[in-house]
């Protein structure tokens, strides 16, 4: 299942959501101009990399914030963007602009938190925007659970599109991602982007914190 938009207006410009794919895309484009070897140094001083975050978090915390603007490849940040594009719009409107960073930043950072915890010492730098985007679906969920969004389907070889309430695919990420991530909890530490590592418990932590933070960021207030 992939969203394609949800049927849920906003009031506002999403000047920050916007703002946030730009970078990310911006981002990606440079790594991808980079050889082999500047791109392992890039990542490695960008990217959480568990060990170093271990021994030197005054030196390293920087981290969980840049980490949040690269990606591993081009499915990794359309699949993020998109899902982004779909839901960042209305907590933007709900939260407001400032408010509505600093909860995506937050939620990224302690999504990278959540993923370090599983793995303390690994030397695999950690990254994505995955873990902030999933505090946008936390508040999502809980702040408008039946929104339609319009749904690419695939079975097999036959694709469809449906209208489901973000309860479903939204609900659906987060059991995918708690079965995942118990699933590979002993491997977790030692995953790489190159063999298709999937940091489950930075996406699952970031919808946690999602959940917790937004309503203190004002996500039910009264119009």
């Amino acid at each position: 299942m992939f969203p394609l938009y949800d049927e849920n207006p906003t009031r506002i410009t999403p000047y920050f959501t916007y703002g946030l794919i730009g970078v990310n895309i911006v981002v990606f484009i440079h790594e991808v101009s980079l050889s082999h070897a500047q791109l392992s140094q890039f990542l490695n001083q960008y990217a959480v990399v568990p060990q170093e975050l271990t021994t030197n978090l005054n030196g390293e915390w920087i981290t969980l914030f840049t980490s949040q603007f690269l990606h591993g490849g081009w499915w990794h940040l359309i699949s993020n963007m998109v899902f982004l594009w779909v839901f960042g719009n209305n907590i933007e409107d709900r939260l407001g602009h400032a408010k509505y960073l600093i909860f995506y930043l937050a939620c990224g950072a302690l999504a990278a938190l959540c993923q370090w915890f599983i793995g303390m010492n690994s030397e695999i730098p950690s990254l994505g925007a995955s873990g902030a985007i999933s505090g946008v679906l936390g508040a999502y969920i809980i702040r408008f659970p039946h929104a339609k969004v319009m749904t690419l389907i695939f079975l097999g070889f036959f694709i469809t599109t449906i209208r489901v309430p973000a309860l479903v695919i939204i609900g659906l990420f987060v059991v995918q991602n708690l079965i995942s991530g118990l699933a590979t909890l002993q491997t977790a530490a030692n995953m790489t982007v190159q063999t298709g590592g999937v940091a489950y418990w930075a996406h699952i932590g970031g919808f946690a914190f999602g959940v917790i933070l937004a309503p203190l960021f004002g996500l039910f207030r009264r119009d």
